[in-house]
């Protein structure tokens, strides 16, 4: 049987392989599509990584500049921040964020300039902490590495 000047089996054929080149068309599209959207998975996973460590880095320094208010020197003598629980908080909160570099202490009055001799009760301690951070995602590390760093005073008790 004729139909259009081919027979059914001929068009039939000739549907197929219409088929299976969209098919290879939409496998192509697919891969641009999907690495298209794992790059900017990867980005936001990356930027949410960064203000988790970020709010991290800021937590930690209130906790030491709090234990440190506290307990500002030991009763030993040595410098601000000097104390077993200041020490252990910062063991602490540097298990916890990757990184954490050691903390600086200053001794501020009320203006938050620095006071020079020992911290007095009414003084405010100081503390200022910085961690590292680098982007997992390779389009993102070719900027190379952020510094995130926090500074917190609170008055000693």
């Amino acid at each position: 049987m004729i139909r259009g000047g081919r027979t059914r089996a001929v068009a039939r054929s000739h549907r197929r392989s219409s088929d299976r080149r969209s098919g290879g068309q939409a496998l192509v599209e697919f891969s641009f599509a999907i690495i298209l959207f794992l790059i900017i998975l990867m980005a936001v996973l990356d930027f949410g990584r960064a203000i988790y460590m970020y709010n991290g880095v800021s937590q930690a320094a209130r906790e030491i500049a709090r234990t440190t208010s506290v307990h500002p020197v030991p009763l030993a003598g040595g410098g601000l921040g000097s104390s077993a629980e200041t020490a252990s908080v910062i063991a602490t909160q540097q298990g916890l964020i990757p990184g954490l570099q050691d903390p600086t202490f200053a001794c501020v009055d009320i203006s938050g300039a620095p006071v020079s001799g020992a911290c007095l009760s009414g003084d405010s301690v100081k503390v200022t902490i910085h961690a590292p951070y680098q982007a997992v995602t390779p389009l993102l590390s070719f900027l190379g590495g952020f510094d995130l760093a926090s500074s917190t005073s609170i008055k000693i008790q």
